[in-house]
């Protein structure tokens, strides 16, 4: 028989149908046992009476999480008994038949509740079971509507999603790599992507002109506060732009991604207002300044721009670096000077950061699109002409075939969709988020691998203190158990 979703039986009054899912919540009033079934779509009150036999003795075992299947009657409830509260409250499933699936044992920690209670490491060891809670699973759908949104913007402004690999070349672009051995090229190595960077700026050198990527992009920082080791991006780039193009085009997105499936949210002020990085440094202290006039109403949404910052800065050992990614384009009246490595300080780059509510949700800019260009950026950091060809001589290369002007952003999806959903962290809004030192507690991960793996990867792994055999340890355990 077909199996209908919770949500859909209220328009089935007087009818037989088979429903499926998990005991919500089970309760006796007198002779009359009352289950409350969930599935993905909601939840529904089914009944079961002593008259129907069968179904209402194996009512009785029935216990909360258990998965059931169910054949009943959808009749309408007494008046009193009407539930305004969800979209089945004026039905109810008269129970015929009942088909016991998955037995579950006691859960670890409460669902019904919204989990903030609750150590979090432990709802992250249990996080199948966290996610059966409704404020994560609305999260999850809200992800997934924001996603569509986005697909859906960028495919009619004429983009193309194209998927880019996620084993690539280490190079220097800001964070630490998450390395791959290679097992076939013995003491060679991939990367993992820190962002999709190089690939969608050597897409528009291949003439596809507007490309864009829900992005995955990993990278292996140290533990930082509400930070993950892998997040997902909204990934775009096109061509023949300048940077007002498209800081309007991006705008709109996000305009247009607010009214459409948020609603009860209200933007502060449309266009979005500009700052220049030494506006928002000297008045607001900050980079991504909260420029909310009511920072208590959580239905608030300031967005803002930041834009001309300097391009490069002193690191910790008193060299230049970047201040955004080393293909950004300066502005155009301080290319000259980038060119002939003179009044470095003083470069102001095409970057545009978004922020919203106090918080970095994106950034791009203008890009390079000469070999000296790119050279320059690299020179001034310190790096010599055979460092350049190793780290970056297939970006150089392209760059000597033809590329147009372009430029693009990076936006955390995680972060908006935290904001959006008033969620404290990000991990709210992934599925299956690891530590902030970027452990994953459900999978056990990272882990050690066997012997053969590593004999297979060419790789010696050395340790002050090497890892005891299991059988080693559990009997020194035993020993000190005596």
């Amino acid at each position: 028989m077909h199996r209908f979703l919770i949500n859909d039986t209220a328009k089935h009054i007087g009818e037989k149908l088979t429903v499926a899912g998990w005991v919500n919540v089970k309760r006796a009033h007198g002779k009359i046992v009352f289950i409350d079934l969930r599935d993905r779509s909601g939840v529904l009150q089914c009944v079961f009476i002593p008259s129907n036999k069968e179904a209402y003795e194996k009512a009785q075992e029935i216990k909360p999480e258990w998965v059931i299947e169910l054949v009943g009657q959808v009749v309408k409830r007494p008046d009193s008994m009407v539930n305004k509260n969800i979209a089945t409250g004026e039905v109810e499933l008269s129970v015929e038949g009942v088909n016991v699936l998955s037995k579950a044992e006691t859960l670890p920690f409460a669902i019904e509740t919204d989990g903030r209670e609750i150590n979090e490491e432990i709802r992250m060891k249990y996080r199948y079971l966290d996610l059966r809670r409704e404020r994560l699973k609305q999260n999850l759908i809200v992800r997934h509507k924001v996603t569509n949104f986005v697909r859906n913007f960028f495919t009619q402004e004429g983009f193309v999603e194209i998927e880019t690999p996620m084993l690539t070349k280490s190079t220097p672009e800001g964070s630490r790599d998450f390395v791959v051995p290679s097992r076939l090229h013995a003491g060679k190595f991939y990367a993992l992507p820190q962002s999709p960077q190089q690939y969608k700026q050597l897409l528009m050198v291949a003439g596809f002109e507007k490309y864009f990527q829900i992005a995955k992009c990993l990278r292996d920082e140290d533990p930082r506060g509400d930070r993950q080791t892998e997040h997902t991006q909204i990934d775009v780039e096109m061509s023949f732009i300048e940077r007002e193009d498209f800081m309007e085009l991006y705008e709109r997105m996000l305009i247009q991604m607010v009214q459409t499936i948020f609603p009860a949210k209200k933007i502060q002020e449309i266009p979005f207002p500009r700052l220049s990085y030494q506006e928002a440094m000297e008045k607001y202290k900050s980079d991504k300044p909260d420029l909310r006039k009511d920072p208590s109403d959580s239905n608030l949404l300031a967005f803002c721009w930041v834009v001309d910052f300097p391009f490069f800065e002193k690191d910790d050992e008193g060299k230049w670096t970047f201040t955004h990614n080393p293909f950004s384009a300066p502005k155009p009246e301080h290319m000259a000077d980038l060119l002939q490595k003179k009044n470095i300080e003083k470069i102001l780059t095409t970057q545009y950061d978004i922020a919203l509510n106090g918080w970095e949700i994106g950034g791009g800019s203008i890009r390079n699109n000469t070999p000296q260009a790119i050279e320059a950026v690299f020179s001034v950091m310190g790096y010599d002409k055979k460092e350049i060809t190793e780290k970056f001589g297939h970006m150089i290369e392209a760059y000597t075939f033809g590329a147009p002007p372009h430029g693009g952003i990076g936006s955390g999806i995680d972060r908006i969709i935290a904001i959006l959903q008033n969620e404290p962290n990000i991990r709210e809004v992934i599925a299956f988020p690891k530590t902030g030192d970027g452990r994953d507690l459900m999978m056990q991960a990272p882990s050690e691998i066997y012997p053969k793996q590593l004999k297979e990867l060419h790789i010696k792994v050395s340790s002050d203190q090497p890892v005891k055999p299991l059988k080693v340890i559990q009997s020194k355990l035993k020993s000190k158990k005596k």
